[in-house]
């Protein structure tokens, strides 16, 4: 028969490129190996964004709980990023799927904090040190590759 147990779980203060809070990250559920983090919760704050960032072998997975996002992604077509939005929004329940090798941002668009769960596929793996790249709208929009 299982145990009922309580876990600990890690939530971090989160913060933009020029070093304001713009939310948080929290630990939603580890995998039986207790080091891959399969779901998590991102909160972001009003007004606030997060990103631009790239996943090398993870795609993510959204769905908004709460308040209301844009996704901004830039894909690699023909050697240029392209540019595309979404709404997610916690009233009109969608899952965003976003697959590896897109830069992906988010922007709280509305007057609350925004609450998207994402689950990756695969699970965060803190051993992949080099698996996300960061990126600014500039560079996105000039083309560069890292």
């Amino acid at each position: 028969m299982s145990e009922i147990r309580k876990e600990s779980a890690k939530k971090l203060i989160t913060k933009g490129l020029e070093g304001e809070e713009n939310g948080s990250l929290s630990e939603m559920f580890k995998g039986a190996d207790g080091e891959k983090t399969e779901v998590y919760l991102t909160v972001t704050l009003p007004g606030a964004f997060k990103g631009y960032h790239f996943h090398k072998v993870r795609m993510s997975r959204f769905f908004c709980l709460k308040g209301e996002v844009k996704v901004t992604t830039y894909e690699r077509k023909d050697d240029k990023w392209v540019k595309r939005e979404f709404i997610l929004d916690g009233e009109n329940p969608e899952r965003l799927i976003i697959p590896a090798g897109v830069a992906t941002g988010i922007d709280n668009i509305g007057e609350d904090e925004a609450w998207l769960v994402n689950y990756p596929d695969p699970p965060y793996d803190p051993e992949l040190k080099d698996e996300q790249i960061e990126y600014t709208k500039e560079e996105l929009e000039n083309g560069i590759v890292k």
